[in-house]
């Protein structure tokens, strides 16, 4: 059994940082379910993100869509079940995962990413994706152990240890297949093909009216659309004990933003008793590698990292910079912190990003950057602010680390086309950051 550190874990004591700062424990929970209430049952042009759609012979059927982009992804519905087990609102965990089976997991035998979760789906359940992105599974993982310890098990696709553990051993133990596009999800769907132009959104008609207004032309990602073979493996690099950034084989990268410690510490103790050493050792991994791949004077993250901590390069040229995904690094870091305690050097990464946003303007610094800090756009995003405000878990208690608390505190809960990835990342920094996001323990897992 690894050690339990000197974290909440071991204390059951969790900091509230909104407390710290004056605000009561009834004023966050209001704060908070405020939020919830706004992003699942708000309303539906400007508000929620949660939407129910029917149902089917395991009960009510829902998903978080991310409405900029009109798909729902195994992210946002990972994110929604882990804010719905946490909050208690057992519907809402159940409609999102049974959804989540009924469209996402890939059954047809001949697609190699069979028994894993198509991470981008209309919101009919036709799809945009037939594989996976290993952060949906990652957090579907710990969102049904904590049902499990919350509400305990029912059947078939409620069983929801059962439900993990099969998640997990397929992360580490999914059989190496090969297969030639194009690909179902479900073996009675037509073979998926996609499109040759991008799919139409709120955010693709925002960027092509920016280039018409002068502006430069959105990057436009070209899929293979082509027959072509796939080799798909496990969600880990074995040798590394690492998540990749996606399953493809051979090759690959990780990406910083999809290492969670503070997950691999718990799966260590409840996850197959075959797999939990390499989950312990992960955890330390992932430590280790936030410590390498941090800008060593911003902090900041790159959105992809070859396994041994080198920077990607992109198709520029250019180093993988700071992106959307990076965002979750300072929070995940910090986390981890807060938990387990196991690595002071969490301690320095937090100060270090905070003190470099901190000093673009806490009210202005941008969300994406070069590594070296030169901002690439001029957007001050909700997202990026509440989870650097989560960086104040792990941060040197003083001015610097109070100011994002504040920050997150006075910021309103988001609306609009950018509601969904800015709003899931705000509700639960409001959740960790009062101490509401916690460890849910079955009564004798000890």
């Amino acid at each position: 059994m690894p050690g339990d550190g000197q974290g909440a874990y071991k204390t059951h004591r969790y900091r509230d940082l909104f407390a710290e700062q004056g605000h009561t424990a009834a004023e966050s929970r209001a704060k908070i379910e405020k939020a919830f209430q706004q992003l699942f049952h708000g309303d539906g042009q400007e508000e929620c993100i949660y939407f129910e759609t029917g149902a089917n012979a395991n009960g009510t059927l829902a998903y978080m869509t991310d409405w900029a982009n009109n798909d729902a992804r195994t992210e946002g519905m990972s994110y929604g079940m882990m804010i719905a087990v946490e909050l208690g609102k057992k519907r809402e965990f159940d409609a999102l995962w049974n959804w989540a089976n009924t469209y996402m997991l890939i059954t047809d035998a001949k697609n190699p990413s069979a028994g894993y979760f198509a991470w981008s789906m209309n919101t009919d359940g036709t799809p945009r994706s037939t594989g996976p992105a290993p952060d949906g599974e990652e957090y579907f993982t710990m969102a049904l152990y904590f049902a499990a310890h919350r509400w305990g098990n029912g059947k078939g696709i409620y069983n929801y240890q059962a439900e993990a553990d099969k998640i997990l051993r397929g992360m580490r133990h999914h059989a190496d297949l090969t297969g030639t596009s194009p690909f179902r999800v479900h073996p009675g769907d037509a073979p998926f093909t996609p499109p040759d132009h991008p799919w139409p959104s709120p955010n693709q008609h925002r960027m092509e009216a920016e280039a018409k207004a002068g502006g430069a032309s959105p990057q436009t990602f070209r899929f293979n659309r082509g027959p072509h073979a796939e080799e798909i493996g496990p969600m880990v690099e074995e040798p590394h004990f690492m998540i990749r950034f996606v399953p493809n084989l051979p090759g690959g990268v990780t990406d910083a933003s999809y290492h969670l410690p503070a997950f691999y510490e718990l799966w260590a103790r409840w996850g197959p008793v075959e797999d939990r050493a390499f989950w312990a050792k992960a955890a330390d991994v992932s430590r280790d590698f936030f410590n390498r791949v941090t800008g060593p004077e911003t902090g900041l993250t790159p959105e992809r990292s070859n396994f041994d901590g080198t920077t990607v390069m992109g198709f520029n040229g250019e180093a993988t910079p700071f992106m959307y995904d990076s965002w979750r690094s300072v929070s995940n870091w910090s986390v981890d912190y807060s938990w387990w305690g196991k690595d002071d050097r969490e301690t320095a990464l937090s100060d270090r990003i905070q003190k470099f946003l901190y000093g673009q303007g806490i009210d202005k610094f941008a969300d994406t950057y070069t590594l070296d800090g030169k901002p690439t756009s001029t957007r001050h995003s909700t997202g990026i602010v509440s989870t650097t405000a989560v960086g104040s878990l792990a941060a040197t208690d003083g001015p610097v680390a109070k100011a994002f608390v504040d920050a997150l505190w006075k910021t309103p809960v988001p609306s609009g086309e950018q509601r969904y990835y800015d709003g899931l990342l705000y509700l639960m920094s409001l959740m960790h950051c009062s101490g509401n996001f916690r460890i849910i323990e079955a009564a004798q897992s000890r």
